[in-house]
């Protein structure tokens, strides 16, 4: 249940920003797809508009090509001749000179003319002359004084489907008019049809090219946009998850806090009810073995009372020193100075005779702000653990000391078992411990005491055996050390 508790909040903290991501990445695809859209819709009215200008510009070459046929060759050849025949080839010459003088530069494929008959009388592709009805629904038009046009692509599918085929061709279909009037009829009369051919394939692999070049450039400029909105948005993933975890980690310190909070009331209350009949039947335990000497010099009944009562007396003042901790007495100390008291004290036990000492202190550390009589006991502690844990076996503990920028640091390594990884998670948790006799408030009272200092303090093993406890504490400011 507490794992599902602990998720609960970095879901609900992360689930606004995947709905932003997942928004932001439709928004860009959406975005990316309207732009080709557009592109596309840009492309098809850029091709429209070019074949609207092919067509205009077919009609101002027939109406030109018209202008010359009448003038420079249809005048004359009646005026001299008195009918056209292009079977003679002075008349075809002379049509010929005109029509590819006329369309000279201007691109222009190929020029077919019909007779009124539907039979082609000219072309510049000779093989065409003769051919009869090939000029269907747009000769019939024409000759209804119609200008019609089409427009004619050959490629594979592919190319017909992404509109770049191979060949692009407009075809103009065109009546022939007299421009002076050379019989009665009152309207001017259709003497034959023009069919212009105009390769435009260049014109509209441009079309093409552009297109091409309009959606690269918006893929490429949404490449770039979604390279950077991954960025961001796995930077924001990143800050939101560390976020997430300090936020957990600070409802953890705060349940913990509360935890103890509650405990250490508890505690409180509780020892302070039991030390005074504590003391009562220490006293009269005391009282009642100087009477027994007397009497029954062999009983050993009031030195166990008086001897459990005091050792209830240790585990209460534990209690309390862990509840209450006290306020820390701040001033410059040395802090190898301390541990040297302590090894001095413990240098006079019988008891850790055996038991080697290694000092590797760094020359000349910087004092520190600190409460010597707390963190003698602090000290003390560890060196009290660190003798239980080695036993009566010879084994070595080593202090190294050293500082850096605005902290000193303090090592204890002993040749121990050292502690087992699961229960290397639990120390830290209170009342927990591994000893038959042990409250489980060591650790914490250690602990208690260096945050006090605005300390740190971190345990693990040590290699190749052993455990290793280190502590860092602030080093007093430069001004106060002078002073």
């Amino acid at each position: 249940m507490k794992k599902k508790q602990q998720k609960e909040p970095g879901n609900s903290g992360t689930r606004p920003f995947v709905l932003v991501k997942a928004f932001t990445v439709s928004s860009l695809i959406v975005m990316l797809t309207a732009t080709i859209v557009i592109a596309a819709l840009n492309a098809h009215w850029v091709r429209k508009i070019l074949l609207e200008k092919s067509k205009e510009y077919n009609r101002l070459l027939v109406e030109n090509l018209n202008h010359q046929i009448f003038l420079r060759f249809v005048w004359p050849v009646v005026f001299k001749h008195g009918e056209i025949k292009l079977r003679e080839p002075d008349q075809y010459q002379l049509l010929d000179t005109v029509v590819k003088s006329t369309l000279h530069s201007f691109h222009v494929e190929m020029v077919n003319i019909y007779a009124t008959d539907n039979i082609i009388a000219y072309s510049l592709d000779k093989a065409q002359i003769g051919k009869e009805n090939v000029g269907g629904v747009h000769y019939e038009k024409a000759m209804k004084k119609k200008v019609t046009s089409k427009l004619v692509q050959q490629g594979n599918w592919i190319e017909l489907t992404f509109w770049f085929p191979q060949e692009t061709k407009i075809i103009t279909f065109a009546p022939l008019m007299q421009e002076v009037q050379l019989t009665r009829e009152k309207d001017r009369m259709v003497i034959g049809v023009i069919e212009i051919i105009r390769d435009v394939s260049d014109d509209y692999q441009e079309v093409f090219k552009l297109q091409g070049l309009i959606v690269v450039s918006c893929a490429i400029i949404m490449g770039i946009l979604f390279l950077i909105l991954r960025f961001v948005v796995k930077h924001g993933e990143n800050i939101i998850e560390r976020r997430a975890e300090e936020r957990l980690k600070l409802e953890e310190k705060l349940r913990q806090a509360e935890h103890l909070s509650a405990i250490g009331e508890m505690t409180a209350g509780v020892s302070h009810e039991i030390r005074n009949p504590l003391g009562i039947i220490k006293s009269s335990a005391q009282l009642m073995k100087k009477k027994m000497a007397k009497w029954d010099p062999s009983s050993s009944i009031p030195g166990i009372i008086v001897e459990e009562s005091t050792r209830l007396d240790r585990i209460i003042t534990d209690f309390l020193d862990f509840a209450k901790p006290k306020i820390a007495d701040l001033r410059p100390c040395c802090l190898e100075d301390i541990i040297e008291k302590n090894i001095a004290f413990l240098a006079s036990s019988e008891e850790h005779k055996d038991i080697k000492i290694i000092r590797k202190y760094q020359g000349c550390p910087p004092d520190i702000l600190g409460d010597p009589a707390m963190l003698y006991q602090a000290f003390l502690n560890i060196f009290l653990n660190a003798f239980q844990a080695m036993g009566q076996e010879n084994g070595s503990i080593t202090i190294a000391t050293w500082h850096e920028s605005g902290f000193v640091h303090a090592s204890f390594s002993d040749t121990g078992p050292g502690i087992d990884e699961d229960v290397l998670k639990k120390i830290w948790t209170p009342f927990f411990t591994t000893k038959e006799m042990g409250t489980g408030l060591g650790l914490g009272i250690i602990k208690n005491i260096i945050q006090a200092h605005q300390g740190e303090i971190n345990i693990t093993n040590a290699e190749p055996c052993g455990t290793r406890v280190e502590i860092r504490l602030p080093a007093a400011p430069q001004n106060i050390q002078e002073f």
